[in-house]
């Protein structure tokens, strides 16, 4: 069971969360304890029973999952998750981004997994913040008006409540407590910042993403500064985005129990559970954040001056020279911690990126061992394809040699078997070079792509291969020449996925029946790729498993094509999603009706994004 408390002072939790020892241990198993405590520190940036209510799904399934510990879960603010993980009263801490960094540099904590959602295209973008104003205060329109105006925000350390917008107002060359009139901190829950606009203490408040879209009617009375719409989150917000919340263990916490809930974490599946988790997410754009502010792990950046030395010790001054004395020693201290910390950041950044070269080499090799294996299922008819233009060339050849020996081989004759030994000739080269073009080995090159070409080549290498190929037809709603950002082989071999799954699922039907429809469109920036097959669909069961490594529905698959398929759309920014067609809105050019429909998800070239909106406006 879970025991939930929120005051870190109280005297029971003080006595739980006392740091192991071997007689405290042997102390609780002779008080009867059944299993040993796994505790547990959330950041409950909106109060204890909302966060209680957000984390309920993780609280039952860890209870479930791992019922050989009792679980204990403390929800506090910034805070008191700081002073419980140095006093080494907690195993775990899930917090925002921003305090992870901090505790991660000060106590050692080390994140096992990174929270995930279903509807963002990768965890790396998820948290941000909206700056929000009254709706009729005039003069308020972006984050430049804030100049002389009064903001109020939950804590001076607050990530999501309080750095993300103090970095964009560094951007803009201002400094909050220069350049605005007034901060006022109001403390955790976020709620009381809302509070405080709406009683007159402040012009414009600092609230994590999304949360004014839980507010009924917001539109009608508040309004965001700078504000875009963001689709990977559904929200309006006016911050750039940062990684989501990561699930870390402290530095004596046993491994065993560490590794048991990793495991048990990234088995957690959102269509069951409410949440699922990835693997750890990249964080250095969170130390960006801190090295440009100079604060957190790198405060020290900030220096020591002789005016603001001479400013905290003026009082001091019969006893200037021993002051001197000791802020020599002071600085040479700072300098020798500056110098081990760096020495640690850089070989921590050779390390990371040893693992990230190590990771592009076993992507590389799945991708490739992927292509071999869908060329080996869709070219079993290439010897067929080639066999024509083979036999013709030898039917001209053998026509040119019976006229030579009649004595009837003429200038046309020869000229016109001559042609038609180029033509058929040029094509069985054109099939094995697009062949041998898609099979061969190759780092992965991204360069802005016309998505219409790239579609009409994997069309053309997909029906040059195979005997009797369904029809397919090509819907292109997209502006001319839109282009994305992408690996024309990575994408191509997610296309040829696409067609593989879908004849496969039409292999029943009358060949007349067979038929794919593919259709391009833009929506808000982003390039949808819908591919709509007219087989059987899939079953709910096999729904819930569409992404997973190693599961098929076909007796000779291996399961991991959809599951490369999908790593490669998400490392380029994108989604990708499957979904039975007779579920979806009725469409005219993607019509209700049994089969699947595929789709997946591209940034677009920012020029044509512009252009698309220009245009629906």
């Amino acid at each position: 069971m879970f025991v939930a408390s929120l005051a870190v002072g109280s005297q029971a939790w003080a006595q739980e969360r006392k740091p192991r020892s071997p007689p405290a241990a042997a102390s609780s198993t002779q008080q009867g304890d059944e299993h040993t405590v796994l505790r547990l520190g959330i950041l409950a940036y909106m109060g204890e029973e909302p966060a209680s209510e957000e984390w309920r799904d993780l609280q039952r399934y860890l209870e479930d999952a791992l019922p050989q510990y009792r679980h204990e879960i403390l929800y506090g603010d910034l805070d008191t998750l700081r002073g419980a993980v140095a006093d080494g009263r907690l195993d775990f801490v899930l917090t925002n981004p921003g305090q992870y960094v901090e505790l991660e540099a000060d106590h050692g904590i080390g994140r096992i997994a990174t929270l995930e959602h279903g509807h963002l295209p990768a965890s790396n973008i998820a948290v941000g913040a909206a700056v929000v104003a009254l709706r009729d205060r005039r003069g308020l329109e972006t984050l430049d008006d804030l100049r002389g105006r009064v903001l109020a925000a939950t804590a001076e350390d607050a990530f999501g409540g309080y750095q993300t917008v103090w970095r964009e107002l560094a951007d803009l060359g201002m400094e909050p407590s220069r350049d605005l009139d007034a901060l006022k901190f109001t403390g955790f829950p976020m709620q009381k910042v809302l509070d405080a606009l709406n009683e007159g203490q402040a012009d414009a408040g600092v609230v994590r993403a999304c949360l004014m879209e839980n507010q009924p009617d917001w539109q009608t009375r508040y309004k965001v500064l700078s504000g875009r719409y963001e689709p990977a989150l559904g929200c309006m917000i006016s911050t750039r985005l940062y990684p989501n919340w990561p699930f870390a263990s402290l530095r004596d916490t046993p491994p065993t129990m560490a590794r048991q809930v990793a495991i048990a974490l990234l088995r957690m599946d959102a269509d069951t559970h409410g949440m699922s988790w990835g693997v750890p997410a990249d964080y250095q754009v969170v130390h960006d954040v801190f090295r440009e502010l100079q604060i957190g792990p790198y405060a020290y950046l900030r220096g020591t001056t002789l005016s603001g030395l001479v400013r905290q010790y003026w009082q001091f001054g019969m006893l200037l020279l021993l002051g001197l004395f000791f802020w020599g020693l002071y600085t040479a201290r700072t300098e020798y911690l500056v110098r081990t910390r760096t020495a640690a950041l850089e070989q921590a950044l050779r390390d990371r990126e040893a693992l990230e070269q190590r990771m592009r080499a076993g992507q590389e090799q799945a991708d490739h061992l992927a292509r071999l294996s869908v060329l080996g299922e869709i070219s079993s008819t290439l010897a067929h394809e080639l066999s024509q233009p083979l036999a013709g060339v030898s039917n001209y050849a053998q026509s040119l040699l019976r006229r030579l020996e009649n004595g009837r081989l003429t200038d046309d004759a020869v000229r016109e078997a001559s042609t038609s030994i180029v033509t058929l000739s040029d094509s069985a080269a054109g099939i094995l070079k697009r062949i041998k073009g898609f099979a061969r080995k190759r780092p992965g090159m991204r360069d802005w792509l016309v998505l219409r070409h790239l579609v009409d080549e994997t069309v053309a290498l997909f029906q040059g291969m195979q005997v009797q190929v369904p029809g397919i037809q090509v819907v292109d709603k997209l502006a001319p020449g839109s282009k994305v950002k992408a690996d024309a082989l990575q994408i191509q071999q997610v296309l040829l996925n696409f067609f593989k799954n879908a004849q496969d699922a039409m292999r029943a039907l009358p060949p007349d029946q067979q038929r794919i429809t593919l259709v391009l469109r833009q929506e808000q920036g982003w390039v949808w790729l819908h591919v709509r097959d007219f087989g059987t669909g899939m079953e709910d069961a096999a729904l819930a498993h569409l992404f997973e490594p190693f599961y098929t529905t076909r007796e000779d698959g291996l399961g991991l094509g959809l599951s490369i398929c999908k790593g490669i759309v998400e490392a380029h920014g994108g989604q990708l999603l499957g979904s039975r067609a007779d579920r979806e809105p009725t469409d005219a050019d993607l019509p209700r009706g049994p089969g699947m429909i595929f789709s997946l998800s591209l940034p677009l070239h920012e020029h044509d994004a512009k252009l698309g909106h220009l245009s629906a406006g």
